[in-house]
């Protein structure tokens, strides 16, 4: 690269030292507008601040808003609280009617990121539970969506005293099987290397195709100034822990609600879940994938109907 030159005829010292001057102004100038631009986009990712508790360790984030009977909100993989829940109005929605409480997993957004695959699993179950002792609650309706779907699955499953009713949407019954323990790694190692998310992609039944120049070096902002790709990683390895039996579900005593699109790829462990779960009801969404199903008008008509059926009537 050759060096910034003066135009030429700027000979004299101190016009030259003028004019690198303005140089180093200008530059400085740009500089602060890009780093300006990378914390709004930043911040834009991230959603408005919340509040904090100590969950075994691992700092918690979230927002409690509105009032009524708690709904606890947990996002997907990689798609933190504000983006899964308040971008698409779904707070805005559910919180004219309940309480409705949005945590980031950990992992994701502003809670903590350990990178060790045991700090995620279960205890990303036990963090739903950890948040509702903080807040005093006894028992909430969850909804989960994605990842958050298994994770709702399970704490249905290990606590359902704690439950009025699980939304299990985008997601179904994880089987304790090395195939699902080893699609766990592959993730981890496309995640690791930054090469993106193609085995999840093709998992979900979503479009995976190379990637060009500018979508590689946008993947790799994300990485490197939004997501913590080790947290990530190990979300990842540990999420066959989310896996549960047959005889599990069977004995299942907890409302269970799972809303999915007809193009989910996930659809066929929706379907099993139905097959063998008790107490449980499948909305299929014809013609929604397993990106805008949560988006839809019938995902939210659905999900509004079935938390209202089981929300206990207010005393006289």
């Amino acid at each position: 690269m050759k060096a910034m030159l003066p135009p030429s005829g700027v000979n004299d010292v101190s016009t030259r030292k003028k004019w690198l001057t303005g140089c180093s102004g200008i530059i400085t100038g740009l500089v602060i507008i890009l780093a300006v631009v990378l914390w709004r986009a930043w911040a834009a990712l991230l959603g408005p601040e919340g509040q904090y508790f100590d969950s075994a360790g691992v700092l918690i984030h979230y927002t409690d808003e509105g009032q009524g009977v708690p709904v606890v909100l947990v996002h997907g993989f990689s798609n933190p609280a504000h983006l899964q829940w308040r971008r698409t109005g779904r707070i805005e929605a559910l919180k004219k009617e309940y309480r409705v409480i949005a945590l980031d997993a950990r992992g994701h957004g502003r809670s903590g990121k350990p990178h060790d695959p045991d700090a995620y699993g279960v205890q990303m179950v036990e963090d739903v539970v950890r948040l509702l002792d903080h807040l005093h609650i006894d028992k909430a309706h969850v909804v989960g969506y994605s990842m958050g779907g298994f994770i709702t699955l399970k704490l249905a499953v290990l606590h359902p005293e704690r439950l009025l009713s699980a939304a299990v949407c985008g997601a179904g019954w994880l089987q304790p099987t090395e195939e699902n323990r080893e699609f766990g790694e592959t993730v981890a190692r496309s995640i690791e290397t930054r090469t993106g998310f193609g085995p999840l992609l093709r998992r979900l039944g979503l479009p995976d195709r190379p990637m060009t120049f500018w979508e590689k070096a946008a993947l790799h902002l994300v990485f490197t100034f939004y997501h913590d790709p080790k947290a990530l990683a190990a979300v990842s390895r540990a999420s066959s822990q989310l896996s549960l039996t047959e005889a599990e579900l069977r004995a299942n005593t907890v409302p269970v609600l799972t809303i999915i699109g007809g193009e989910d790829g996930l659809l066929p462990e929706a379907e099993a879940l139905a097959s063998v779960m008790t107490n449980h009801r499948l909305v299929v969404l014809e013609g929604k994938n397993h990106n805008n199903t949560d988006v839809s008008t019938e995902f939210l008509a659905d999900l509004q109907q079935f938390l209202a059926a089981h929300t206990p009537a207010k005393p006289r």
